[in-house]
């Protein structure tokens, strides 16, 4: 386990994110990264591309920040080797939410850690995930909610979709979206959060 009292940033904005760092009872700033998310590459699978997804977003924010432990995430949803990332609009969610309907599916997160030593530590965490089967009703009445619009796969497990998961081997915490067990294994700060 490495150690570290330099400051924590976390490269990212979503509050799943935040929400799960400070259940760590780490002390961490939030310094939202600059870049672009690009589509997956013709073949690229689902690992390495949530890997370079992480390290794209933490990259920036390191730069600028030398002197801290930059943490950089991304989580995409891949079923039968297809990669789902966030739905367009409601007819993209709705065409996510019917191909995992009935399947086991899995939400794999990259996950980036700068600042620990000469190169970042690049590692990805997998989850398998079975979803009961949905009626047509389901998804629209779902989708109509409007949370599956920013989510990978189209769907949030802390949120109303919790009651479509039969069944999680693996990692909870990365299917919400940091596999916090492993990230705080590459660092566990001595800054802890005092609320």
């Amino acid at each position: 386990m490495r150690v570290t009292n330099k400051p924590v940033i976390l490269a990212s904005t979503s509050p799943r994110r935040k929400e799960l760092l400070t259940l760590a009872g780490v002390d961490f700033t939030v310094v939202p990264s600059p870049a672009e998310e690009p589509e997956p590459d013709y073949g690229e699978l689902p690992a390495a591309y949530a890997a370079r997804m992480a390290r794209l977003k933490a990259a920036p924010v390191a730069a600028a920040h030398p002197g801290a432990v930059v943490i950089g995430a991304d989580s995409v949803v891949a079923v039968g080797g297809t990669i789902l990332g966030k739905p367009r609009d409601a007819a993209d969610a709705r065409r996510m939410l019917s191909l995992l309907s009935g399947c086991t599916h899995q939400v794999v997160t990259g996950c980036a850690v700068f600042g620990l030593g000469d190169d970042p530590e690049i590692f990805t965490v997998s989850t398998d995930v079975a979803m009961t089967v949905l009626s047509e009703a389901a998804i629209a009445a779902y989708v109509a909610t409007g949370e599956p619009l920013d989510k990978a796969g189209a769907y949030a497990i802390q949120g109303r979709a919790a009651a479509f998961i039969t069944e999680i081997h693996g990692s909870y915490t990365n299917v919400v979206g940091l596999p916090l067990a492993e990230v705080m294994r590459h660092v566990r700060p001595l800054a802890h959060s005092t609320s």
